[in-house]
């Protein structure tokens, strides 16, 4: 019997570690073809250039900055929108873990009730370039019961207005 983590019914570790090994191995392989750059019939500037890149794109995570922007982002998000808000497709958009949590924290359950969330873990690639947190939402003798909620936490200034799809929110208005 496998093992899920406590409270996801839907999500088991192992599922997880997949999802986390696709966000892992290739950011680890970039390192390692940066690195290769700098032997072989590569030049030292082409290593330079790559390792460049790879330190901006680490540098743009840790800022909590989204890899993609402008006219680019706009575009992605216009093609996000044909899926639920919160899917892995469509990940809500906040900045940053406080970001993560004050979005959470204006869901409302049916029953106008705070639900209660946990972040599972990492869950692969937001369509925007960047990792993606999923979190497990629950409500209490209240619906939905649990919801799975993607968040992709890059991208600053920017408030989630709509809800996901069973609940309502503070402040903002409910998924149509």
């Amino acid at each position: 019997m496998e093992r899920t983590l406590k409270g996801a019914s839907q999500v088991s570790k192992a599922e997880l570690g997949k999802r986390m090994v696709a966000v892992i191995v290739p950011l680890c392989a970039g390192l390692a073809l940066g690195g290769c750059a700098a032997s072989g019939s590569q030049t030292r500037s082409a290593s330079a250039n790559s390792n460049d890149e790879i330190a901006a794109m680490l540098g743009q995570m840790m800022a909590g900055e989204s890899q993609m922007k402008g006219a680019a982002l706009e575009k992605k998000v216009e093609e996000a929108s044909a899926y639920p808000l919160g899917s892995a497709d469509n990940p809500v958009r906040a900045h940053l873990p406080p970001g993560q949590r004050a979005y959470l924290s204006r869901l409302r359950c049916v029953d106008l009730s705070r639900p209660a969330f946990y972040r599972a873990g990492s869950a692969g690639l937001s369509p925007y370039g960047n990792i993606v947190d999923l979190y497990v939402v629950t409500c209490e003798d209240s619906e939905p019961a649990e919801s799975e909620v993607y968040i992709d936490m890059y991208h600053p200034g920017h408030v989630e207005e709509a809800a996901v799809k069973g609940f309502g929110i503070a402040g903002g208005r409910t998924e149509e």
